[in-house]
């Protein structure tokens, strides 16, 4: 059964004869009559009595409100597909890790409004493996998450580097390891840390790093926010490895320092991933535009500004 037979029979069905439903489809007769006829021998059963005047049978009656509700299914579908390929969606959804939720996705948000006033943004702040799932069940169109082995590396998958940064040390000022200016990986074990939850994949790097190290990792307390961080380790012997970014406008808070490891250097890099068949919706690539453009190039600024900090310890 095909959809052309369905419209076949539905106008002969409205106009009461094949002459005239063959006008209002802008087809030939013999092709009305040819469709009415091959979708009764799919059917298995006549639709029409043909007479002077087309009229329906018994089973045409009872047939004609479900074709009808088929048609308009399938309009209705086409319809909202073509909306969705002109960018008329009602929102769009993104996931990314809290630093760069905090710190660097408003020019994003912005200029994506100024575009696309008419589509809801929403944005969550997820740890880099919950918004990798998320995209993969369909709940978001795009993920901002340090590069990690759980990106499946699969043709539907579209990734973009966005920028590395380095892993450093966050304190109180009165830290006894303040006065290193690069902090060995034996006294960072010597110190308890305020760590990441599960699912974040900066503490995944610095467990990992530590393992190699020979070292144990001691976690005296687990969060998911970055003020909590701050106003936790300025107020403690705690210490946490954090990103550059996850530590913007620290340098002005004189409760607070910050040091380099002692190498290895632990880097993250921050990428966006999303699939291919979201990047062909207007909106959806215009929003990896716009994070591919501006979280880029703000990071070579905090970079720059982070060295400037180092480099004045």
């Amino acid at each position: 059964m095909r959809l052309e037979q369905l419209q076949a029979f539905i106008a002969v069905a409205e106009t009461g004869s094949f002459q005239k439903a063959a006008q209002k489809c802008n087809i030939t007769q013999s092709t009305i009559s040819r469709q009415v006829q091959s979708l009764e021998t799919d059917l298995g059963i006549s639709l029409l009595h043909r007479h002077s005047q087309a009229k329906l049978t018994i089973a045409g009656e009872k047939f004609l409100g479900r074709a009808r509700r088929i048609c308009n299914e399938w309009d209705t579908a086409t319809q909202e597909l073509a909306n969705l390929a002109a960018g008329h969606q009602p929102e769009l959804c993104v996931g990314a890790i809290p630093s760069v939720c905090a710190y660097q996705m408003s020019p994003v948000l912005q200029k994506f409004r100024a575009a696309y006033p008419q589509v809801q943004l929403r944005l969550t702040a997820l740890g880099s493996d919950r918004a990798l799932k998320v995209l993969k069940d369909g709940l978001i169109d795009l993920a901002v998450v340090i590069n990690n082995r759980f990106i499946a590396v699969s043709p539907e998958m579209v990734v973009d580097s966005l920028y590395t940064e380095r892993i450093m040390v966050l304190m109180a000022a009165d830290h006894p390891l303040t006065k290193y200016k690069v902090i060995p990986w034996q006294q960072l074990g010597a110190y308890s840390h305020v760590v990441f939850k599960d699912g974040y994949a900066t503490q995944r790097l610095v467990q990992d790093q530590f393992r190699l190290q020979q070292l144990k990792l001691e976690a005296a307390l687990e969060l998911n926010c970055l003020d909590a961080f701050r106003g936790v380790i300025r107020h403690s012997n705690l210490i946490a490895l954090l990103t550059q970014s996850s530590l913007s406008g620290v340098e002005k808070d004189l409760s607070l320092a910050v040091r380099d490891t002692e190498s290895p250097i632990l880097i993250s890099e921050v990428v966006s991933v999303t699939t291919s068949d979201r990047i062909q919706i207007p909106p959806i690539r215009y929003f990896r535009q716009l994070v591919c453009e501006l979280i880029t190039s703000q990071n070579i600024c905090n970079y720059n500004q982070s060295e400037l900090l180092l480099n004045s310890l």
